[in-house]
């Protein structure tokens, strides 16, 4: 298969921020309900590629579906403040010459489960805003990644693309949008079986799927 365009996934892909959200997380839960168990950068780990209102289900489970929703979106609010004024490079190793490289050669995109503004984040504080040709999200519109990727790959006429992900989630919506999937296996996670396109040890052999 000559590969036309690359979607990617975001966090355990192209970076792991669980260390900072969980601290945000955390100072939030202890100012609004403090009953709610801390977070941890593994549990997160856990969760992350799941849609926002699962997670909060998951994580928040004493609290009411009004107060899960006003948590979850309080801890958002404070995940970006953190993760803007955050000064470490916590992008995994290679991955932004990598995208400079390849975006000479196909066109990128962006598809999460992440709430609406995240991916915006991602791209701004990484400068890699002129190389993302396209992006979608949960929290943009409700959709399931599956449906999201189909959208991308309908909205830009793409015929062959791959979709880089790390998680059993991720394999799973491929499968579903009928995308091969290529396991980001330095991640958070992994797919049930072997029978994705590739596997990535680290995210520079991206370079050796291209012809």
């Amino acid at each position: 298969m000559k590969i036309d365009s690359i979607i990617l996934d975001v966090d355990g892909t192209i970076w792991n921020t669980t260390g900072i959200v969980a601290s945000a997380w955390n100072k939030v839960i202890d100012e609004n309900f403090p009953q709610v168990s801390h977070v941890t950068a593994d549990i997160l780990k856990g969760q992350f590629g799941k849609t926002m209102d699962v997670i909060a289900d998951n994580l928040f489970g004493v609290l009411s579906t009004e107060e899960k929703k006003l948590l979850m979106e309080k801890c958002c609010i404070e995940e970006q403040k953190a993760l803007l004024s955050n000064t470490e490079n916590i992008t995994y190793k290679g991955v932004i010459k990598t995208l400079q490289k390849l975006s000479k050669r196909v066109p990128l995109f962006i598809v999460s489960n992440c709430q609406k503004g995240y991916i915006e984040l991602v791209i701004e504080k990484n400068g890699i805003t002129d190389l993302i040709k396209d992006f979608e999200c949960f929290g943009n519109n409700g959709n399931s990644k599956d449906e999201n990727i189909r959208l991308i790959v309908k909205r830009n006429g793409l015929e062959n693309p791959v979709y880089v992900g790390d998680t059993q989630g991720d394999y799973e919506a491929c499968i579903k949008a009928g995308v091969p999937f290529v396991w980001a296996a330095y991640g958070f996670g992994c797919p049930n079986d072997d029978k994705y396109f590739a596997k990535l040890e680290e995210f520079a052999q991206l370079e050796e799927l291209l012809p």
